[in-house]
């Protein structure tokens, strides 16, 4: 069933994204000031701001070249790690892809897949870290299991952004390993991790802003 998405599809999906960060980016930044130093959320709204600014500069260029784009403006965000860990999610997505016009379930795992591996060579934080991989890592898990069981890609959309939002509710019984927030010890259990609720924030604007026309 999985069917296959358009290459403007797919920048909706990103700009639904944009638009989910930018409505909660004082509530990302609230999470913050309890375990770190309070700007996520000023971080991820410049996130969302350069990924919007990229998209209107290249409106005809080729997918893959605009998510190359896309990573490398990120990338060079003020705000701590944000940037480069973000940047490197898209510009990981962009490696997987052909200039199709297309997109297949199948190729739209492989760039999830692509943007997980992309950054972890940036950090070695695992699942249980408390950091966006706990959002990251079931998100891409659950599309992955959802296309090889034949799952149209909306359906699988929503599980995996049902299972980031799983992964960051999680956070809150961790216990912080990596930034700032690990010289907290156990005060930072009972808050929600800032990076893997944002990771959960743009898997739910990816799958509430797909559409199956068009």
């Amino acid at each position: 069933m999985n069917e296959s998405c358009t290459n403007e599809q797919m920048i909706r999906m990103i700009l639904g994204a944009v638009e989910k960060i930018k409505a909660h980016h004082a509530y990302l930044s609230k999470l913050d000031s309890a375990t770190g130093d309070g700007d996520h959320g000023t971080a991820m709204l410049r996130v969302a701001q350069s990924i919007e600014r990229t998209i209107r500069e290249y409106p005809v260029e080729p997918l893959k070249d605009r998510l190359e784009k896309i990573g490398w403006a990120v990338m060079g965000v003020d705000g701590g790690s944000t940037g480069p860990l973000m940047g490197s999610f898209f510009s990981g997505m962009a490696e997987s892809l052909t200039d199709g016009q297309t997109i297949a379930g199948t190729q739209m795992a492989a760039m999830f897949t692509s943007g997980l591996e992309q950054v972890r060579t940036l950090t070695a934080a695992k699942v249980g870290d408390k950091t966006m991989i706990d959002a990251l890592v079931p998100a891409v898990a659950a599309f992955q299991n959802a296309i090889e069981q034949n799952v149209s890609i909306p359906t699988a959309l929503q599980q995996a952004a049902a299972s980031a939002a799983q992964g960051a509710e999680a956070t809150k019984n961790m216990q912080a390993r990596f930034g700032r927030a690990r010289n907290l010890g156990d005060r930072t259990l009972g808050h929600a991790d800032p990076g893997a609720t944002s990771t959960a924030l743009i898997f739910q604007g990816f799958s509430e802003s797909f559409t199956t026309t068009g």
